[in-house]
């Protein structure tokens, strides 16, 4: 499903000429009918029928609304420039930037460069913007950091340490520190740490407003390499997958972190390393986790188990399930494979089929329209047909042997893992199609031997982001 991925977090004041409709809260179930005004900050301002105009978050919202609010994309976001992107993979979790008017070739030596932070710390920690700001997380020394970091400029505007990283507890032999990403929410920054550090900050200031641990409060068993997962945040709710024996599963109130709901049907084991994602399946609102042995939806009211998949997973379950209506797209790494889950109108999953055309390690894969892309195990770059499985086509070359891949405008992102070189392609069914190659420089000197260029490309605000380690570098990449 592509939700609202572009106009959710448009910063600019983007007015909208829209008849009034009606709109449903999505916790509630309460409908009001209102004008869309204009759309800021992952807000709607709707006006009511009295003349009130209120401000509504967009992912409080029904999933229809959202859809609504996505339609309008195209005719209200004319260039690059406009948009945040207050979590991993996006506000719609597609990873598919809202930009437009980017480059469509690069100079033989790339796009040009605009700056180079030197202090993130270490770790693979990927990038949220809001509001002209850069957060992520990195280890600077034994302090796991949360940095904030001035978008034109490069400058940091804080840090704050939120935790103790000291390499215990969790496999750091490919390199220590966070591999989650910050998620942003009316004001408030949430991250999460290896050793299972939950923490909320305010946005503006870093200073530390609540935390939690998920080993110590929820009973939580971390995957070898770690906590990984990136927070998840649905309206008033932080939703978290501590995993271990007692709750899978935990929903807090994410302005006090008190718990709102246990699923205490669900226990795991490990926690593993995918992202939590939402859907509303049969009109029932629910939170989707993949775990290492199978792909569940809980309810977002109670946290009860509604509907489980079984899942073969082995070593590590990594990629960030993909929800588009009541079909679900899974994939892992180590020889797994991948397949795609239906949810019929009776809440019973069944396999639409199952297939080993992409191993996807930990790269993750977007959708656009009805075919995927990412790395593939020994493949390569591929396209895959969602409906059937069957590889479309597959690019393994020097620099598309393994990594991660980001869509803008048209584009893949696709970042080689080895090292550091990205990769410009069409994004088309019609086969592989390159326009444009540089690589990363600088990388960190401080990288440890066994770890790679892993933090995912991002581009936003016509920008593209890059991290090693340490250095995060920013690059133009909005036509002129």
């Amino acid at each position: 499903m592509k939700c609202a991925a572009t106009l959710l977090t448009l910063i600019c004041l983007l007015s909208i000429d829209a008849s009034a409709r009606s709109w449903k809260q999505a916790a509630s179930g309460k409908i009001i009918d209102a004008e869309l005004i204009k759309v800021d900050g992952g807000k709607v301002h709707l006006r009511l029928s009295d003349g009130r105009v209120g401000q509504v978050e967009i992912l409080s919202l029904s999933l229809e609304d959202q859809q609504y609010i996505s339609s309008l994309e195209v005719a209200a976001v004319p260039s690059a420039g406009g948009a945040d992107w207050p979590n991993f993979r996006g506000p719609d979790s597609t990873d598919i930037s809202p930009d437009t008017n980017l480059l469509e070739k690069w100079p033989d030596d790339g796009p040009g460069k605009l700056w180079v932070y030197e202090n993130a710390g270490m770790g693979y920690s990927g990038f949220s913007i809001v509001g002209g700001k850069l957060y992520t997380m990195g280890t600077r020394g034994e302090d796991l950091t949360v940095v904030c970091v001035d978008v034109s400029s490069g400058g940091e505007l804080w840090s704050t340490v939120i935790g103790n990283d000291d390499e215990d507890g969790y496999n750091a032999g490919w390199g220590k520190g966070p591999r989650s990403t910050p998620t942003i929410s009316e004001g408030l920054v949430f991250a999460t740490g290896p050793k299972g550090t939950v923490a909320c900050l305010d946005a503006e200031s870093g200073k530390k407003n609540w935390s939690k641990n998920l080993v110590s409060d929820f009973g939580g068993k971390s995957g070898g390499w770690g906590f990984s997962a990136s927070p998840f945040v649905d309206g008033e709710h932080l939703v978290l997958a501590p995993g271990g024996d007692d709750a899978g599963m935990v929903c807090l109130n994410k302005k006090t972190g008190a718990t709102v709901w246990k699923a205490d049907d669900l226990k795991p084991g490990k926690a593993e390393y995918a992202t939590i994602q939402v859907a509303e399946i049969n009109g029932k609102r629910q939170y989707i986790r993949l775990f290492a042995e199978e792909l569940v939806g809980v309810s977002a009211d109670d946290g009860a188990v509604i509907w489980s998949s079984p899942w073969p997973g082995k070593t590590a379950v990594i990629p960030t399930p993909i929800v588009s209506g009541n079909q679900i797209y899974i994939t892992s790494g180590y020889g797994v494979g991948c397949k795609l889950v239906e949810i019929d109108s009776s809440d019973n999953p069944t396999d639409v089929w199952v297939d080993k055309t992409m191993k996807n390690h930990h790269g993750g894969v977007v959708k656009v329209g009805e075919y995927l892309y990412g790395f593939s195990d020994g493949a390569g770059l591929i396209c895959q047909d969602w409906a059937t499985g069957e590889l479309v086509w597959n690019e393994k070359g020097q620099f598309t042997t393994k990594g991660s891949v980001h869509v803008a405008d048209g584009k893949m992102y696709a970042l080689n893992e080895d090292d550091g070189t990205l990769t410009l392609a069409t994004v088309t069914p019609d086969g592989f199609e390159m326009t444009g190659r540089f690589k990363l420089d600088p990388q960190s000197p401080n990288r440890n031997p066994k770890g790679k260029v892993w933090t995912h490309p991002l581009v936003i605000g016509g920008k593209l982001f890059l991290r090693d380690q340490e250095l995060i570098v920013c690059y133009d990449v909005a036509a002129k």
